[in-house]
């Protein structure tokens, strides 16, 4: 018989995170008939930032000493979880497929290597480029044959925009969080940042949410499964693959974030992509893949 290695659990934590980082977006898609977007959001980072700063607490985190640190994390957790997350749930709540919203996400490696150069000074190598442009050709066959159209499976131009602006707003976090935060301890700077999208999302919620939340079971659950799961549970898996090194592997394993999500949006949702949109989304991951490699 066979002993079971001591690190197999372990060994799926890289793809359990990808999977947990897929819902992300197909709770969006989930909550958007029981809250409003901007609503939910505010509820979800509050919650986060209450849940973490406890959990900091009690595992002894390091605080940052100075005021530039904070500020540091409070502006990436703006971009980061402020505008970032608002943006992806106010485009899946009028009308983006889940599918379609988790590609635009994924693009924002894309983007950070194409900044990368001109902000932080990194060479950008020739191989990088090819996979930016591949990245950016899938993405473009993914959204070409439905942005405006007329029908149901029209991609809405409004929604898209702000799926775009929130990826630029990840892209961004991801840039100053590089330049500015590289020593900070990983979960003091998660709470910090957490209550930088608060700071953010409940006034954006008072001047232009609805409000509403209506309670139901689907809603406590759409809650409870993005502060505790997408948001908790996801930081505890990026704390643990990191400390084991296993980063290049959680990289790796992101580019089937997209595909995985849109499976599960047409499993549940019945959201559905064309055979071209699907090339796309390959030609798009094959991109990121190459781009990010090393």
């Amino acid at each position: 018989m066979t002993t079971p290695s001591p690190t197999a659990p372990t060994a799926a934590v890289p793809a359990i995170f990808v999977l947990i980082w897929a819902t992300g977006f197909v709770a969006a898609r989930f909550v958007a008939p029981h809250a409003d977007a901007v609503t939910f959001v505010a509820l979800r980072v509050v919650c986060v930032a209450g849940v973490l700063a406890a959990l900091a607490w009690a595992l002894g985190a390091r605080w940052p000493r100075g005021g530039r640190e904070w500020t540091d994390a409070l502006v990436a957790g703006i971009l980061m979880q402020g505008i970032y997350v608002i943006g992806v749930f106010w485009s899946v709540q009028h009308g983006l497929p889940a599918g379609i919203a988790a590609l635009v996400g994924s693009l924002q490696p894309l983007l950070t290597a194409l900044l990368a150069g001109p902000v932080l000074g990194e060479r950008v190598s020739p191989r990088r480029w090819a996979g930016i442009g591949l990245g950016f050709a899938g993405a473009g066959l993914v959204l070409a044959p439905k942005v405006g159209a007329s029908d149901a499976s029209g991609i809405p131009l409004a929604a898209l925009a702000a799926c775009l602006a929130a990826m630029v707003a990840m892209t961004t976090g991801t840039l100053w969080q590089k330049s500015r935060g590289g020593a900070a301890d990983l979960l003091s700077n998660a709470t910090i940042q957490f209550v930088g999208a608060a700071a953010l999302a409940i006034p954006v919620a008072l001047l232009i949410g609805t409000g509403r939340f209506d309670a139901s079971l689907p809603a406590w659950f759409g809650l409870a499964w993005s502060v505790l799961v997408n948001s908790v549970a996801g930081i505890l898996l990026l704390l643990v693959l990191i400390r084991r090194g296993a980063v290049a592997g959680v990289a790796s394993l992101l580019f089937l974030v997209p595909p995985v999500s849109a499976l599960m949006a047409y499993g549940l949702f019945g959201e559905a992509l064309a055979p071209v949109q699907l090339a796309g989304m390959a030609l798009a991951a094959a991109g990121v893949a190459l781009a990010s490699r090393g």
